[in-house]
C-alpha cells in the first residue's frame, strides 16, 4: 500500500508530506521511502494561525476559516506528493492536521484539537483520508501524545542496550525502548525543545524596528555568542512540569512567549545572545535529565531541532554528564535510513496503514490509556476505493526498507 503522511508540528511554519510503500511480510511491517516534500504555511495564514493559538484568545468564524484554510493547504500538498512522490498512485493518505489545543490539566489530558478538514484532502485527491488520530487515545484516558511511540518501538525492538527516539519540534518528546525484560516501554514530553528558541528569537532578535522578526535561531548562532544566565535558567528549571511522572504531555499552551517573558522579568535585563543560549541549554538539560533514570545508551533524534548544531552539541554535553554506564550514541534517523525532518510524518504514515487496516496504533505504557486502541476517523476516498481486509495477526517490528529508486526530497522553498 502506497501512504503519504502529513504532518505540521508545534512550530507551524510548514507542512510535511512523505510518502511510502508500506508492507507486511510475515509480522514485520516492511517502511520503503520513497521520498519527501514540504511546503511552508503562507505568511497571511502563519499570522493568522499565530494570533490565535493560546494563550491568545479567538472566536470560532476565526477557528472555521482556520480549519478550511489549513485542509486546503494539505489537500494541495497530497496532490503534489501523489504526482511527485508516488506517479499518482498513492492508495491512502493520513493526515495529523495541525495541532491548536491540547487540554492538559493536573497531569491529565481532558481533550486535544488538530483542524485542517480532511475532506479537503479526500475531494482533492480522491483518496481515503485517515485524520483525527491523538483523540480516541484521549477519550481511552490516554494523554494523546507522543503518539509515535508505536512506530518507535516497532522500529528500535531489538536495538542492543537501551534506545530511545527524541523528537525535537516545538515539544521534545521521547520513546524509551528497554529490551526483553528490562521493562516496559515509555513515552512522554520531556518539555520544550524549540518552542522557548524560536520564541525568544522572534520577539528579541528583531534586528530593527521595521525589520522582519526571524522565526528561529538558525543554526544556532545566536546561542552561540551568548553564555548562559544561571539566575535565568534556574528559574526556569523549578518549571513543576519537569517533576511529574511518565506518561505526560506539555504544549506551547504552556511554553509559550509570555512565559519566558514572565522569568525574564524577575532576571533583570538579560542580552539577547544569553537568553537564547539559556533557552537552548535548558532544552538540552531537561532532556538528558529527564532520560538519565532508563540507563540510555542511544538517542536516535529526529525534528527540525537536529538542525541546530549548538543544541545537539550541547545534548550531547548534557548526557554525558553524570554517565558512569557507559557513553551514550547520539545520531539522527537519517542513519536509519529516515529522514529526521519528515520522520513524524513517516509515522503517521505508518499509523494511517494501521487504522485502515483495522489494528491499534497505540501501547498504553507509552500514552497513559486504558488500552490500545484503534486510532482516528476514516474519510472517504472516489467511489471504488475500498480499504484492505485486516491481517490476522499485527505486525511485531518494523524494518526501514531503502527504495530501490532514488529517494526524491523537495527542500522547502525558504530553505537554501
Amino acid at each position: 500500500m502506497r501512504v503519504i503522511g502529513l504532518m505540521s508540528g508545534t512550530s507551524y511554519d510548514a507542512i510535511d508530506a512523505a510518502a511510502a510503500d508500506v508492507a507486511l511480510e510475515g509480522n514485520t511491517l516492511v517502511l520503503t521511502p520513497l521520498g519527501t516534500i514540504s511546503t511552508p504555511y503562507g505568511d497571511e495564514l502563519r499570522a493568522e494561525l499565530a494570533r490565535s493559538l493560546p494563550p491568545a484568545s479567538t472566536d470560532l468564524a476565526t477557528v472555521c476559516r482556520l480549519d478550511t484554510r489549513i485542509g486546503q493547504e494539505f489537500a494541495a500538498l497530497a496532490v503534489r506528493a501523489d504526482a511527485e512522490l508516488c506517479d499518482g498512485r498513492a492508495d491512502l493518505i493520513a493526515s495529523h492536521g495541525q495541532t491548536v489545543y491540547h487540554w492538559a490539566e493536573a497531569g491529565r489530558v481532558h481533550g486535544t484539537l488538530q483542524i485542517g478538514e480532511p475532506a479537503w484532502i479526500a475531494e482533492a485527491t480522491g483518496r481515503p483520508v485517515v485524520s483525527g488520530f491523538r483523540p480516541r487515545d484521549v477519550a481511552a484516558g490516554g494523554q494523546g501524545a507522543p503518539l509515535v511511540s508505536i512506530v518507535d518501538i516497532l522500529w528500535l525492538r531489538g536495538r542492543p542496550g537501551v534506545p530511545v527516539a527524541l523528537n525535537l519540534g516545538g515539544i521534545a518528546n521521547v520513546t524509551v525502548v528497554p529490551q526483553g525484560a528490562a521493562g516496559s516501554p515509555l513515552a512522554f514530553d520531556t518539555g520544550p525543545a524549540n518552542a522557548l528558541i524560536d520564541a525568544a528569537a522572534r520577539e528579541l532578535a528583531r534586528p530593527d524596528a521595521s525589520g522582519p522578526a526571524p522565526a528561529m535561531d538558525t543554526g544556532g548562532a545566536l546561542a552561540a555568542r551568548g553564555s548562559v544566565h544561571q539566575q535565568l535558567l534556574h528559574r526556569l528549571l523549578d518549571e513543576p512540569y519537569y517533576a511529574l511522572p511518565a506518561p505526560k504531555t506539555t504544549g506551547k499552551e504552556l511554553f509559550h512567549w509570555p512565559y519566558l517573558r514572565t522569568a525574564l522579568a524577575a532576571c533583570g535585563p538579560v542580552p539577547v545572545e544569553d537568553v537564547l543560549a539559556t533557552v537552548t541549554r535548558l532544552t538540552a538539560r531537561t532532556i538528558a535529565d529527564a532520560l538519565r533514570p532508563f540507563g540510555t545508551t542511544e538517542v536516535i533524534s529526529s525534528g527540525g531541532g537536529t538542525r541546530n548544531p549548538v543544541l545537539m552539541r550541547w545534548l550531547a554535553e548534557e548526557m554525558a554528564r553524570h554517565k558512569d554506564t557507559g557513553p551514550t550514541v547520539l545520531r539522527t534517523t537519517d542513519e536509519l535510513g529516515l529522514p529526521s525532518g519528515a520522520k513524524e510524518a513517516y509515522a503517521f504514515a505508518v499509523l494511517g496503514w494501521l487504522t485502515a487496516h483495522n489494528l491499534p496504533g497505540t501501547i498504553p505504557t507509552c500514552t497513559g490509556a486504558r488500552h490500545p486502541s484503534i486510532l482516528g476517523s476514516i474519510t472517504p476516498g472516489r467511489p471504488g476505493r475500498p480499504l484492505p481486509q485486516p491481517p490476522t495477526s499485527p505486525p511485531t517490528q518494523l524494518v526501514v526498507r531503502p527504495s530501490h529508486t532514488p529517494h526524491r526530497q523537495h527542500s522547502r522553498p525558504q530553505d537554501p
